[in-house]
């Protein structure tokens, strides 16, 4: 295994979160991976529909984003093509997460299966020039689409945490940097830092938290930010985030994958903490992913956008404070009116 750089966050072989974002530690990985197995032994039956079709998509990712707005698309879980025009007239194209496969899994037949089709195709979108990976988990690091991408010849630069590199060498992918928490990198008139998230990786049952994981806070030129979450439980990196970094203007945060609440709460926010989390971030819209896809976990299909819509609610804020977006919609949204399309 190799040595890892000295951080708050690993000892020397393996990553961790660290009390400044869940300080009551983490479970024990040997009983966690029991409560696991016996989870899935007796989890219930799906009430997930075997297929649903997508709504028609709205917008065109093609065309150049409005001048002071960020131009979204959403494919769906955590995959999003993210457009930023440039002074030149172009636009920089960002990809989050991107997986188009039909299962999320080690094997091409067993494993979490796709109940909806990406709300865009990968041959449908415009040249690639950055991709967001934000950690080793077969939903938001996919080997096969990552292949399809560098087989489009974009060659974009790949933008991952600490020692996830490895795992995409073979994909044809030439330009991978890895960052630890709060590193950047400036490229095509954007910054990115790498940002904490309460989480974890593994790709096999023998490299448990051996790669780091995170998020991405994006700022443009002229200092508008985006956040992409990642993928993360509750905690206090949100409130750490702001105070290192500012508020972003908008915030991708996952509402989905929270059920059964014992296993889950340490890796993953319901709709209710991802809102807490948009407010605590101070973030003025959010947008909600990781949810509807991929059967993950035992809530049912529709229940994190319904139960962040009542959050919304119930906290008195505008409706257009966070929401989600339609699977293959894309939109321009102003930054000084984030809300609105």
């Amino acid at each position: 295994m190799p040595q890892l750089p000295a951080s708050d966050h690993t000892d020397g072989t393996r990553f961790f979160n660290p009390p400044a974002i869940c300080p009551e530690g983490t479970q024990p990985a040997r009983l966690r991976r029991l409560a696991i197995l016996q989870w899935q032994w007796n989890r219930p039956k799906s009430d997930w529909p075997a297929w649903i079709e997508n709504p028609p998509p709205t917008g065109d990712p093609q065309a150049l984003p409005a001048p002071d707005t960020v131009q979204l698309t959403f494919i769906g879980h955590s995959t999003f093509l993210i457009r930023l025009p440039r002074p030149d007239g172009t636009a920089l194209t960002i990809l989050t997460d991107p997986i188009f496969s039909q299962r999320c899994s080690p094997l091409p037949f067993i494993g979490p299966k796709r109940v909806r089709a990406p709300g865009r195709r990968l041959a449908d979108l415009p040249r690639i020039d950055i991709v967001l990976v934000s950690h080793a988990h077969y939903d938001h690091m996919d080997l096969p689409s990552l292949r399809a991408i560098a087989r489009r010849g974009d060659n974009p630069l790949v933008v991952t945490p600490l020692a996830n590199a490895h795992f995409m060498r073979r994909t044809g992918l030439k330009r991978i940097m890895e960052l630890d928490w709060w590193q950047a990198v400036t490229t095509g008139g954007i910054h990115i830092t790498c940002t904490p998230a309460r989480h974890g990786a593994a790709r096999t049952p023998f490299d448990h938290n051996t790669s780091l994981w995170g998020g991405f806070m994006l700022q443009d030129e002229a200092g508008h930010q985006l956040f992409f979450a990642g993928d993360t439980a509750d905690g206090r990196h949100w409130r750490l985030i702001r105070q290192r970094l500012g508020a972003p203007d908008i915030a991708l945060l996952p509402i989905g994958a929270y059920e059964p609440r014992a296993l889950m709460e340490r890796v993953h926010t319901t709709p209710e903490e991802a809102l807490s989390g948009l407010r605590q971030l101070g973030a003025r819209h959010g947008i909600g992913m990781h949810f509807g896809t991929f059967r993950l976990t035992d809530e049912p299909m529709d229940e994190p956008v319904q139960r962040l819509a009542k959050a919304v609610r119930d906290a008195g804020l505008p409706p257009d404070t966070m929401g989600i977006m339609a699977h293959g919609a894309c939109r321009d949204i102003a930054w000084d009116q984030p809300g609105d399309a």
